[in-house]
């Protein structure tokens, strides 16, 4: 059993498909170079010493109680908390987190830290642990049951199957992930903030995941993945809107995957395009920080640009052509590889 180790996970940036993975939808992420990074070290006490070294914060609690919290240290404790339910002997540690992915744009920082935290701890362990499925469903509980941010599963299969050079189609009904080649002949993708953080938990996303469920209620049905344009308009308003734009995204997905196909990039940017409209018009999600974003990346010669991440401020996302000059602030982004371990020893 290693008596120290770090482990590296990923932001990621969504191509399109947004509020779809929580409704059985699908979803064109790709995992990028900034991330988080975890070093956790035996301890021989039954205790869990954590340190977030770029708040300068700290917490301690003893393995056998982590009682619920609220901020970073939610996110520790509930990866303590699921990975004990789960099986894994996780030992006492002290655990050090650094993080090169903003908080609050849209990259999910958040799911970057479960994933850099339960791969440490499993590797601490000494133990197998679940499969990488599985791991991205015990982060999703950590998120949705400790931190109370009712995210679906895009943000961690994003971080934990990301490939260089490649997309990510992910199908939420099935969990099927198929890579798909970004080859972007020249163009560039860009993020841009917004100037204002989005939080999950606080911002008005868990309201539209009670509206998708209220949805499905009425119409009888599991998920929004069984509904047709021509059924979500017998809802009544907002939740005929959600429908909309799940329906629609969930299309779009499918002709991004296309026009990738054929090298498409033109195409690519109106599907961006409608995106953010849908998000915005039916959605409901977008901001006029957001929106001042989106025109900076259009003014810019973006061929798309959307809102990006759960909504409600963040980072956007545009498209840029060759020899387009990014807005100032703006990083380029670009498909790299999933989560690691970067040494047990």
């Amino acid at each position: 059993m290693p008596s120290r180790v770090t482990a590296f996970a990923p932001g990621r940036v969504n191509l399109i498909g947004e509020h779809t993975d929580y409704n059985q939808g699908l979803a064109l992420p790709f995992a990028i170079a900034e991330g988080v990074t975890v070093t956790a070290e035996v301890l021989p006490e039954p205790v869990i010493e954590a340190v977030a070294l770029d708040l300068d914060a700290e917490d301690s609690f003893r393995l056998t109680r982590p009682q619920p919290v609220t901020g970073w240290r939610a996110f520790v404790r509930g990866a303590v908390g699921e990975l004990t339910s789960a099986g894994v002997a996780v030992p006492g540690a002290r655990v050090e987190i650094a993080g090169s992915v903003p908080r609050g744009a849209g990259l999910s920082s958040s799911a970057a830290l479960e994933v850099a935290l339960v791969l440490a701890l499993v590797a601490l362990s000494g133990q197998a642990g679940p499969d990488r499925a599985e791991l991205a469903r015990l982060c999703s509980r950590v998120e949705n049951d400790w931190v109370r941010a009712r995210t679906g599963l895009l943000d961690q299969l994003a971080s934990l199957y990301g490939q260089p050079g490649h997309a990510l189609r992910i199908d939420f009904r099935s969990l099927e992930v198929l890579a798909v080649p970004l080859e972007l002949e020249g163009h560039r993708l860009v993020t841009l903030g917004s100037g204002e953080q989005h939080a999950n938990a606080a911002s008005g996303y868990n309201e539209r995941r009670a509206e998708c469920e209220r949805a499905c209620g009425l119409l009888g049905v599991e998920s929004l993945r069984e509904v047709t344009l021509a059924i979500a308009r017998e809802l009544p308003d907002p939740l005929d809107r959600r429908a909309h734009h799940v329906t629609t995204d969930n299309q779009r997905v499918e002709l991004a995957v296309e026009a990738l196909g054929r090298r498409d990039l033109e195409e690519l940017g109106r599907l961006l395009d409608a995106s953010h409209a849908s998000l915005r018009d039916y959605y409901d999600v977008s901001t006029p920080a957001v929106e001042a974003a989106v025109r900076r990346l259009k003014d810019a010669g973006a061929l798309g640009a959307r809102i990006m991440g759960g909504g409600f401020g963040g980072h956007v996302l545009g498209l840029l052509p060759p020899g387009a000059e990014a807005p100032r602030g703006s990083l380029e982004v670009r498909p790299a590889d999933g989560a690691r371990l970067l040494e047990a020893r």
